[in-house]
């Protein structure tokens, strides 16, 4: 038994080291790399993965996990948790054939740069083909896996173990209906009707000070994390000290850069406190959910950064850096300027109401690509069909609709519904949180954020993967995922800004 333990101890030690090999290789194709070298990076990566996807499916490494399963009673507790989360993986992994994994590997990686060159040009039909062949690989996926339910649960659950389609379109159902109802009213109102679009510039210069300032508050450890520029911001994590996030300088949208750096240092912060210990490189040491991690990104972007205390610590903060833009603001015209509410065309740069719907938009369609209910090529005219339904707006380019997200070029079917799910996952954090810290509000607006990321640090980094993501909410927050929670907190907040 002692020499099973080590076995699959060094294996996943392995692992973990070329899983941040592999992250350093997309971190680079992302930010610096010539744009030439895709097609060189595109093998790295497919052989990268094959590699691992082999270590992963060995007889040898199953052989000593399944005597260890099957003996599990035996273990220590640290060493039972970590078979059965080992076990679940793996026994996953062997059903997917390690050929596909690198062709899946290699397709994406091509099809990053394809996007990127297909968004730059503003033409959809360069990218399609690619988005065919991801299809495909997708369908092939799901008929390896073969979860119960709707195929599309082979998919989730890579991102969200245990969720469903079932669950996502109750969910979804109450929410978006919610959604368009609590938006119906707002703009309808008399404080809606006389709102302007707020025209401000900051040049880069000025928002990097400023998002410099804004990790100083948060305590991010720089000399264990860094912040660069990538089209699409994004966060990962090539070791326990070393996290990479991004943001872009020239997106349009008075504050991108600054929501968009908060989210991702959200993001940032969850993997340089998540736990580690003895469980260092093992399965348990990572996120239980994507929904889970994206419920601290959204957790500090809406509920802490576009809160009335994080502006009355702020305001000075920006009037002394960008004087001449700020001049005519003040507390109030920037808590409202923060949390306009206004339908918009792009996911990343959406109001904190509307954003959900973005993410719905993207669950319906693939469900409907994945189904056969719609084709590749037809894909840009219900994007924007859809858009204008939900939101009453229509993208005049393919840059602002279809081709917006990077994600469907690296094949991430099952992923957007959990930008969703953590959405309320923070609102339900956020809530508990309150409760247990009535007056850490006093602290936000001295510009201290550190009971908050001591709480965050107790009640959701220190589980890891001890546990699912449901279970982690359920364990600080009383009930799992509930989308009502999301609803109650937005008509509080947005019922007295719109005086609806």
């Amino acid at each position: 038994m002692k020499e099973s333990l080590d076995f699959i101890y060094k294996e996943q030690k392995e692992l973990s080291h070329f899983g941040g090999i592999a992250a350093l290789l997309g971190w680079d194709q992302m930010t610096y790399m010539p744009s030439k070298g895709s097609p060189a990076r595109a093998e790295q990566i497919s052989l990268i993965s094959r590699l691992v996807h082999e270590r992963v499916t060995s007889e040898t490494f199953y052989q000593h996990l399944k005597g260890l399963y099957d003996e599990q009673n035996n273990l220590s507790e640290k060493d039972r948790i970590v078979v059965r989360k080992l076990f679940h993986d793996v026994e996953k992994a062997r059903k997917i054939p390690s050929a596909f994994v690198e062709k899946m590997a290699k397709t994406t990686s091509i099809a990053y740069a394809v996007w990127q060159e297909a968004r730059e040009k503003n033409t959809f039909t360069l990218f399609k083909p690619h988005l065919e062949n991801i299809i495909e690989l997708e369908k092939q996926y799901c008929e390896y896996v073969k979860l119960p339910g709707h195929p599309y649960n082979s998919l989730l659950d890579d991102y969200e173990e245990g969720m469903t389609v079932d669950v996502l379109r109750k969910e979804f159902a109450v929410l978006r209906k919610h959604l368009v109802e609590i938006l119906q009213k707002i703009t309808a109102s008399i404080v809606y009707e006389k709102q302007h679009p707020v025209q401000m510039t900051f040049d880069a210069v000025q928002q990097k000070q400023l998002c410099d300032i804004l990790l100083t508050r948060l305590n991010l450890p720089l000399d264990r994390a860094r912040l660069d520029v990538s089209t699409h911001p994004f966060t990962t994590s090539l070791g326990d000290d070393d996290v990479r996030f991004t943001t872009n300088y020239q997106r349009e949208g008075f504050l991108s850069s600054f929501f968009s750096t908060m989210h991702e240092a959200g993001h940032a912060l969850y993997e340089l406190g998540i736990l580690k210990g003895e469980y260092k490189d093992t399965v348990i040491s990572n996120a239980p959910s994507l929904g889970i991690h994206e419920s601290q990104s959204r957790f500090w972007e809406n509920m802490i950064a576009r809160s009335k205390p994080f502006w009355m610590y702020f305001t000075p903060v920006f009037q002394r850096i960008a004087p001449d833009v700020c001049k005519d603001m003040n507390l109030e015209s920037w808590y409202r300027s923060v949390n306009q509410v206004r339908p918009s065309l792009i996911r990343v740069e959406a109001d904190e109401l509307t954003y959900c719907l973005h993410v719905i938009l993207r669950f319906e369609l693939e469900l409907d690509l994945l189904d056969e209910q719609i084709t590749v090529a037809e894909l840009p005219g219900h994007w924007n069909q859809k858009i204008t339904d939900f939101l009453e707006v229509t993208p005049k380019t393919d840059r602002d609709g279809v081709l917006q997200d990077m994600h469907w070029s690296a094949g991430e079917f099952g992923y957007f519904p959990t930008y969703a799910i953590g959405t309320i996952y923070a609102s339900q954090l956020f809530r508990q949180f309150s409760e247990d810290h009535p007056t850490a509000q006093d602290e936000i607006t001295q510009g201290d954020f550190r009971t908050i990321s001591q709480w965050l640090s107790k009640h959701v980094y220190q589980y890891g993967s001890l546990m699912t993501a449901d279970d982690i909410i359920k364990k600080t927050c009383g009930e799992g995922l509930n989308s009502k929670v999301f609803i109650t907190y937005l008509k509080e907040k947005y019922n007295l800004l719109y005086d609806v």
